[in-house]
């Protein structure tokens, strides 16, 4: 995501497209690894777990507030959503998550 984007619930065409074009009948977790700097719209949550194949939801930061952000996301979402600091580690559960579900 760019720097400074607001992302809305108009966002999760663009989640359903990608899950039906790479995940098609196979159950995933989406990783956003925040980098930049941008704002979530918690109500996207609301349509983002309608999404039947995705299992679950990971945020992986460094920034104190991103972190902070995600925990007020995390209210929204009602499957398992975790934050992490570490790509590795949010990759790792990840994989924990699809092998036992």
């Amino acid at each position: 995501m760019k720097e400074g984007v607001t992302i809305s619930p108009s966002y999760n065409d663009v989640l359903m497209d990608i899950s039906k074009t790479y995940y098609n009948n196979k159950q995933f977790i989406y990783i956003t690894h925040r980098v930049n700097s941008y704002s979530v719209n918690p109500q996207i949550y609301y349509q983002t777990e309608k999404i039947e194949n995705l299992i679950g939801f990971a945020v992986v930061s460094h920034n104190y507030q991103a972190k902070l952000n995600a925990q007020i996301e995390k209210m929204f979402f009602k499957k398992p959503f975790k934050i992490f600091t570490e790509l590795e580690d949010a990759m790792t559960w990840a994989t924990e998550i699809t092998q036992t579900n």
